[in-house]
C-alpha cells in the first residue's frame, strides 16, 4: 500500500489567503483542488510539498457566469459540473464532449477543470513507485538525475502534456485568469504551457489559475477526439482539439492542437493554412489531415508504439475535422 507523505494541510476560504499561505511555503507548498493528480504522485513520490493548500472551501472558484458575451468558469468547477451544464453543452459541445473523456464518473466527481489545465506531464518512466524509479537509478524529472529514460541523449525531460481539455480549449482561444493575490492577469491558454517535461508551466509557483473564460459562441465550431486502449480511464496517448470559422460557406479561420505528442500542446499551423478559405469538404480535410502528420512527433513515452502514434495523427485530425461538418 502507498501512502501519503506526511504534510500540513491550509484550507483557506479566500483567493488572497490560499495565494499568501502557498507563497509563504515557497517551493515547499502546492495548490490541491479535486487531489487526482496531486495526491497519487504524492504517493509515489513524485511529488513531496510539505505545506498544501486546499481549494475546496473557496467558493469564488466554484462560479459559472457570463462576462461581455464570454462563459466564465471557476477553476474549481468539478469536471461533472462542466460537463453537464446545460450552457457547456448548448454553446461549447466540444468541450463538453472533451470533459466527458476525461477517466471515469467518479474521478470527474472530484477533479476540476483547472486542475485538469495544470495537469503534471507523464510518463512510462515517471509513473511508477518511488521503489521502482530507484531501481532505474531514477529520472531527470523526479530527482533531478542527468538521465531521461525516453531518450536517455535527450537534454531535456521528455514527459508528455495529456490533460484533455486542454486541446480544444487552446483550438477555441480560450483564455485563463492568474492570480497573486494583489492582482490577476489573463492570458490565452496556450500560453500556459512550455515544451519542457519538468518546467511545463509558464506560471509563478504561486500565482493561482482561478478562471477558464471561454469566448463568446459566434459562428465557431470545435470538436475533439482521442485515442487510448480503453474506451475509458485511460490518459490520451493522441489527441485532437479543432475549431473552425466559416462564413458563406468557407471556412475564414481554423486551429488545430495535438495534445499527448510533446511536453505543451503542439499547433498544427501548416494544417491550419490549408483549411483557410476553403469549403470544409473531404478535399480540404484530406490535405489538413497530411499537413497535420509532420508535426505530430510522438516519443516512446507513453501506450502504444511512437510510429503507429504518429501514424494515427492524420486518422485523428481528420476525424475531429469531420465532426464539424
Amino acid at each position: 500500500m502507498m501512502r501519503l507523505p506526511k504534510f500540513r494541510y491550509y484550507s483557506p476560504r479566500t483567493i488572497a489567503d490560499a495565494v499568501a499561505i502557498r507563497s509563504d511555503a515557497g517551493p515547499e507548498g502546492a495548490y490541491v483542488a479535486g487531489g487526482t493528480d496531486l495526491y497519487p504522485n504524492m504517493k509515489r513520490r513524485q511529488q513531496t510539498p510539505k505545506v498544501v493548500v486546499g481549494l475546496s472551501r473557496i467558493s469564488e472558484l466554484s462560479r459559472i457566469g457570463e462576462q461581455n458575451g464570454r462563459l466564465v468558469l471557476g477553476a474549481g468547477l468539478l469536471l461533472s459540473n462542466v460537463e453537464n451544464d446545460p450552457r457547456v453543452r448548448a454553446e461549447y459541445p466540444g468541450l463538453a464532449h472533451a470533459v466527458s473523456e476525461i477517466s471515469t464518473p467518479p474521478l470527474r466527481n472530484m477533479g476540476t477543470i483547472g486542475g485538469n489545465l495544470l495537469l503534471d506531464t507523464r510518463c512510462n518512466y515517471y509513473d511508477q513507485n518511488y521503489e521502482w524509479r530507484k531501481a532505474i537509478d531514477f529520472c531527470m524529472k523526479t530527482d533531478r538525475q542527468q538521465i531521461c529514460w525516453v531518450a536517455p541523449g535527450s537534454p531535456k525531460c521528455l514527459a508528455v502534456q495529456s490533460a484533455d481539455t486542454v486541446p480544444v480549449l487552446i483550438a477555441m482561444g480560450a483564455r485563463a485568469v492568474l492570480s497573486s493575490g494583489r492582482e490577476e492577469r489573463e492570458v490565452a491558454v496556450e500560453d500556459l504551457y512550455r515544451n519542457d517535461g519538468i518546467d511545463y508551466l509558464r506560471k509563478r509557483p504561486e500565482e493561482l489559475l482561478t478562471e477558464v473564460v471561454l469566448p463568446a459562441a459566434n459562428g465557431w465550431r470545435a470538436s475533439y477526439r482521442k485515442l487510448r486502449r480503453r474506451g475509458a480511464f485511460d490518459f490520451p496517448v493522441l489527441s485532437v482539439g479543432a475549431a473552425v470559422w466559416r462564413e458563406d460557406g468557407k471556412v475564414t479561420s481554423a486551429r488545430l492542437v495535438l495534445g499527448g505528442v510533446a511536453s505543451a500542446p503542439v499547433r498544427l499551423s501548416a494544417a491550419e493554412a490549408v483549411l483557410a478559405g476553403r469549403p470544409l469538404d473531404k478535399e480540404s480535410i484530406e490535405a489538413a489531415a497530411a499537413a497535420a502528420a509532420g508535426p505530430s512527433r510522438p516519443m516512446d513515452n507513453t501506450d502504444f508504439s511512437f510510429l503507429w502514434r504518429k501514424e494515427m495523427t492524420a486518422k485523428f485530425v481528420r476525424s475531429a475535422l469531420a465532426d464539424l461538418v
